[in-house]
């Protein structure tokens, strides 16, 4: 049970780098917050989810990160920059994706369940807004300040207001905004 959790720490700690990321304090009480779910009994847990709460609020106020542990992020989940960043607790998110400052994931409204789900390699900008029961694809970048309501296919790139779906082609083709935006204006 907690040779899991101190794995994922360890993969946390290389993916960070160092104790001032503030995106590695986060991503301890994550995993702290995810072990003792593990702990059968529930008089037993109880003092670990007060100890998992007064965490989360110490970290969420000294962050400005809001990662319940019942989001379910993948291997070398990166927190690139700090600060107003909300997840829903029931979103999830693929392998290798990075998040920046100013991100909300979540329900679309109040009433409608779903929120989004992320596969590997998606690359979140500083403030982007991504909500309701979509799903992102591999291999995705969404722009800053991009607002995501529905589906993004894998290899894409999200822009706009609401974002809007660039193909970012693979093989030396197109691979980021500034090539499509040149290779248009031919």
């Amino acid at each position: 049970m907690g040779t899991k959790m101190f794995a994922n720490l360890q993969e946390d700690w290389q993916n960070y780098g160092t104790i001032t990321r503030q995106g590695l304090w986060v991503m301890v009480v994550y995993r702290f917050g995810r072990w003792r779910y593990g702990i059968p009994w529930r008089a037993l847990r109880l003092p670990f989810s007060f100890l998992y709460r007064t965490m989360k609020l110490a970290v969420q106020i000294l962050t400005g990160i809001d990662l319940p542990c019942e989001a379910i992020v993948g291997h070398r989940f990166l927190i690139e920059h700090f600060g107003g960043i909300i997840i829903s607790g029931d979103a999830v998110f693929g392998d290798d994706c990075v998040i920046r400052n100013g991100v909300t994931v979540g329900i679309k409204r109040r009433g409608t369940p779903g929120v989004p789900v992320f596969g590997n390699r998606v690359d979140i900008g500083a403030g982007a807004v991504i909500l309701g029961k979509i799903r992102i694809g591999d291999d995705v970048s969404i722009g800053a300040n991009a607002v995501v309501l529905s589906d993004i296919p894998s290899n894409s790139i999200a822009v706009g207001v609401p974002a809007r779906v660039i193909p970012q082609r693979v093989s030396g083709k197109f691979t980021d905004c500034t090539t499509y935006r040149e290779s248009v204006s031919r």
